[in-house]
This record gives C-alpha cells, sequence and structure tokens, in this order.
C-alpha cells in the first residue's frame, strides 16, 4: 500500500494534464521527447508526484532508446517492480513506492553492475541537483 494517497481530483489538480497521465495512468511520453533524456547534471532524480528519491544520476546511462535510463534504483526500497501484462506482452513496470505512480519499465538489457535498465519517463521525475557546500574563506595573508 502507498504512503501517500491522494484522490484522483488531488492528483489532477497537483500534476501536470500530461503528468498525470503518464504518473496516474500509465502512459508513456514519445521517445527522446522527455527533458531529461539527454540531461548530463549531477543530481538526485526524484518521484514528480510526491519527491520520493528514486536514482541517483551517478546511475544514468545512454541507452539509445530515447528514454533516460538509470542502471539501479537509489534505494532499494524506492521503487517498486509489477508485472505488466498489457498490451500483449509481459514486462516489468517500475512505480514510486511511496504512491505509486507510474515511473516506467525495468528491463534486462542494462550495463554492469546490475544488468537492468529502469527505463523512465521524464514526465515521471524531477532532477534536484546536487548543491556543492562553499569552500571556506582562506584566511589573510
Amino acid at each position: 500500500m502507498p504512503e501517500i494517497e491522494r484522490t484522483e481530483k488531488e492528483w489532477r489538480a497537483s500534476l501536470s494534464p500530461d503528468q498525470y497521465e503518464v504518473l496516474r495512468k500509465s502512459a508513456t511520453e514519445r521517445p527522446w521527447s522527455g527533458k531529461y533524456v539527454d540531461t548530463h547534471d549531477d543530481g538526485t532524480y526524484c518521484c514528480a508526484a510526491c519527491g520520493a528519491e528514486l536514482f541517483d544520476s551517478s546511475t544514468k546511462f545512454e541507452s539509445g532508446s530515447g528514454w533516460p535510463s538509470f542502471y539501479d534504483a537509489k534505494f532499494a526500497d524506492a521503487v517498486e517492480l509489477i508485472t505488466d501484462r498489457t498490451h500483449g506482452m509481459v514486462r516489468t513496470e517500475a512505480v514510486c513506492k511511496r504512491c505509486g505512480s507510474h515511473l516506467g519499465h525495468v528491463f534486462d538489457d542494462g550495463p554492469a553492475p546490475t544488468g537492468q535498465r529502469y527505463c523512465m519517463n521524464s514526465l515521471s521525475l524531477e532532477l534536484v541537483p546536487t548543491t556543492s557546500t562553499p569552500s571556506p574563506p582562506s584566511p589573510p595573508q
């Protein structure tokens, strides 16, 4: 059971129409259309619906699939994997464990060390950039 539960009216009010279709209705954005496909910034990719930390940028890789891809979740229990039998095939759906929102699918064709490709929708994610801590001032000479 997800930790965060909202009514459909509340989800519609808190998400853009495109995000609602992907996150709550399991739609898929068009390949190469997402804002994070070619992003290489350091940070944490969080659930766009609830803010849960899902992926670290250090696990992002170029899969050539047209969607942002990661080889592992940031935390073992952040992403729930569910068997998806829609569209006449069997796949593994990835959903946010915290709110149950659809993120994308996981495939067994990723790089080491996991061999997995978490193929995510950019609309499901929000990148929180890593902030650097400023260095202390140098002592006067």
